[in-house]
């Protein structure tokens, strides 16, 4: 499954009613960072496609919901479980620190 595009619009269905882990990249597009996390991200959207979502929230268009999680500095991934916060990493990472932040 790839990535959902999250929105203030769906973030409450899609995360926080999830019924399974949410791993959630807040991005944006002029984010060298970002650019390289991508491919990470949507390959593990691929490979752990329904153990738990993966969603990515561009921050440009969802200035509103980077404030409600204080997302300072992108990338910033959140792993989200029963709509709240279990982990968080801030910055580039490897493939396996961002699985591990939902395991």
């Amino acid at each position: 499954m790839a990535e959902i595009v999250l929105t203030a619009d769906n973030f409450e269905a899609e995360v926080i009613k999830s019924d399974i882990p949410v791993l959630v990249d807040f991005w944006a597009p002029w984010c060298g960072p970002c650019k390289m996390a991508g491919p990470i991200i949507s390959e593990i959207a691929e490979e752990y496609d329904g153990q738990f979502k993966v969603g990515k929230v561009n921050v440009d268009d969802e200035q509103d919901l980077a404030g409600t999680y204080n997302v300072m500095s992108i990338p910033t991934v959140m792993a989200f479980e029963n709509g709240e916060i279990k982990n968080k990493a801030i910055g580039l990472k490897s493939k396996q620190e961002y699985i591990d932040l939902v395991k």
